[in-house]
């Protein structure tokens, strides 16, 4: 049987993913998995001379170790027991392996000495974090939080290795989502984390104020140098056409003064003609 234990023993080593540790020898434990990884339950103490205990989920028998043999064991190849220390561990975890299992000791005579239950609980790690800043109108910061993957994840913020205070934050930190008042820079960390993973990014942020007021005034200035370019171009069009009527009118009058100078100048000949015959 000892070969058996050392086989297990080798395939359970070759499983990846995020490996958890859990104490089950009280009555009640929670106990947490990785979904894809690998849980370690320490099921009596490495020192107890319990001759014989069975580990069982809903009424199934997973294992029976007797005299640190093992008697049965978990149909499939996931699970190993220690008998020497007392652990039991379960690779490649499922959504499934979830659930309240059940140890029972024995005594020599092969009578129960004592029973307990732990629940298993398995959750999806969190895998990657991203964070990402924009500055708001008021010279605000808004910084978001988002995770890839993880059950039931939970948020939380630092700023240069501390929490945010009040003075600090415009909204509550215990959100995925802050916003962080003007005067405010430094290291921002956001953490995610659940009961079997944790993740974090961090990113330098810095002061909105200064460069944001001209940023959101630019339509404006936009708006007013375009205004001011229609004017000076309708201004100048104006100007050149109450120039050209001035011209034309001394045109016209400079014509009518030399048609009249014209015709006064026939009329006076005319008359000089005609008083130098009557003189005659």
């Amino acid at each position: 049987m000892e070969a058996v234990v050392g086989l297990l023993l080798m395939m359970c080593g070759v499983s990846h993913g995020v490996e958890t540790y859990c104490d089950g020898r009280q009555d009640g434990a929670q106990c947490y998995g990785a979904l894809g990884g690998t849980v370690n339950i320490q099921l009596i103490d490495s020192t107890s001379e319990i001759p014989r205990y069975q580990l069982s989920k809903n009424s199934l028998k997973i294992l029976d170790v007797k005299k640190n043999n093992v008697i049965t064991k978990f149909k499939e190849q996931r699970c190993l027991i220690s008998p020497g220390n007392g652990t039991f561990r379960l690779s490649n975890l499922k959504r499934n392996d979830s659930g309240s299992y059940t140890l029972q000791t024995f005594n020599s005579d092969g009578r129960t000495s004592g029973e307990w239950t732990l629940q298993l609980f398995i959750q999806a790690p969190v895998s990657s974090v991203l964070l990402v800043s924009e500055c708001l109108s008021q010279g605000e910061r808004r910084v978001s939080c988002s995770s890839e993957g993880g059950d039931s994840p939970q948020y939380s913020w630092t700023l240069d290795g501390r929490t945010l205070t009040d003075a600090e934050l415009s909204v509550n930190n215990e959100t995925n989502n802050i916003t962080v008042k003007q005067h405010v820079s430094g290291r921002l960390v956001c953490s995610v984390r659940n009961n079997v993973s944790n993740v974090s990014k961090e990113q330098r942020i810095s002061t909105c104020g200064a460069g944001l007021l001209p940023l959101l005034f630019l339509p404006v200035i936009g708006g007013v140098i375009s205004a001011v370019v229609i004017f000076l171009f309708v201004g100048v069009a104006v100007i050149c056409a109450q120039r050209r009527k001035p011209n034309n009118k001394s045109t016209k009058h400079k014509v009518v003064q030399n048609d009249y100078e014209e015709m006064m100048s026939l009329s006076c000949s005319s008359r000089g003609s005609k008083w130098r015959k009557e003189g005659r």
